[in-house]
């Protein structure tokens, strides 16, 4: 049987969640879990440092590089393969991967929303823009959630939520910042040992 299940990042930029999970392995609390790789969609992005600080591999796949997406997603499947990933972790990865990507990975995939799905959720709901589209409709409660991912964009069955109530001046940066400190960054940790707990049940 398993006793850790390889687990790999995916980051787009400063890679505050990915440094959470970090934090969070640091304390043990995903016992179960092993931060294998972290795999970042832009090149440079500062999550790649935050990954160098903790000795975990790193990879780059930019979609721009690459004429066809099958090309893109080929390139981060053989750098999951090399480290034996068992769980994607997508923390600010701002490619969508196709079906046909879940499918063949072969892992499950989890991927943190700033809003409570069913709401602000979808394509086109992401970084700011989730934040804005909840203070518009003024709601006085947000949150985060953790799901599964499948070929619909934040489709996949929710794992964790946290609720984050939404203060009266609040902006979009102040929502956005209460959101990362309260609900993200604890929920992605729980979430991820749950699921690696899950996967070890199973293998």
């Amino acid at each position: 049987m398993l006793n850790k299940i390889n687990i790999a990042v995916l980051v787009g930029g400063g890679g505050t969640n990915l440094q959470a999970l970090l934090d969070a392995a640091d304390r043990g609390e995903i016992p179960s879990g092993n931060i294998s790789l972290v795999i970042s969609g832009k090149e440079g992005a500062y999550a790649l440092e935050r990954a160098k600080k903790h000795n975990v591999p790193t990879a780059t796949a930019d979609r721009k590089w690459y004429e066809k997406q099958e090309d893109f997603e080929e390139a981060i499947l053989s750098s999951l393969k090399e480290n034996n990933i068992r769980l994607i972790v997508l923390a600010g990865f701002m490619w969508i991967l196709s079906a046909d990507f879940i499918e063949k990975s072969g892992c499950k995939i989890i991927n943190v929303h700033p809003a409570l799905i069913p709401s602000f959720c979808g394509k086109g709901f992401y970084g700011l823009k989730v934040h804005e589209a909840a203070l518009e409709y003024g709601v006085k409660v947000s949150g985060a959630t953790v799901h599964f991912v499948n070929e619909i964009p934040d489709g996949g069955q929710i794992i964790m939520q946290k609720a984050v109530d939404v203060l009266d001046d609040d902006t979009p940066e102040t929502l956005q910042k209460r959101i990362m400190e309260q609900a993200e960054w604890k929920l992605l940790p729980a979430a991820t040992q749950k699921v690696c707990e899950e996967l070890i049940k199973e293998s």
